[in-house]
């Protein structure tokens, strides 16, 4: 095994959840164009805020309502005058902008990545 292939267990240190974008909000402080987001992930998590970098293909108005990807257990990041406190997940596309992870179908909020 290389230094770069993980156990499962490492994989299992990574809580990856999926919630519901509840609001969504340009972010014109940021130094990069974003969009700071209000995610919920059910009971056990709750309501957690993110600042994401999607920007290219998407505006605040089209995300509430949508289900979205996020490691909830990284410890909080100030990023300019907002603290964020889950990091959403998402793919470079060729042009270099982000396009947010989804299931491709509706699921609790909560769920985890497994």
């Amino acid at each position: 095994m290389d230094q770069n292939t993980l156990s499962y267990e490492d994989f299992l240190k990574v809580d990856i959840r999926v919630g519901t974008v509840k609001e969504a909000r340009e972010f014109p402080e940021a130094r990069r164009p974003a969009i700071k987001l209000l995610i919920d992930f059910g009971e056990e998590i709750g309501q957690r805020k993110s600042s994401a970098q999607i920007t290219g293909h998407y505006d605040p108005a089209s995300l509430v309502g949508r289900q979205v990807l996020a490691v909830v257990n990284f410890p909080p990041k100030q990023i300019g005058p907002f603290m964020s406190e889950c990091l959403t997940l998402g793919l470079s596309d060729d042009q270099g902008e982000i396009v947010l992870l989804a299931s491709d179908k509706p699921v609790p909020d909560g769920q985890r990545v497994h």
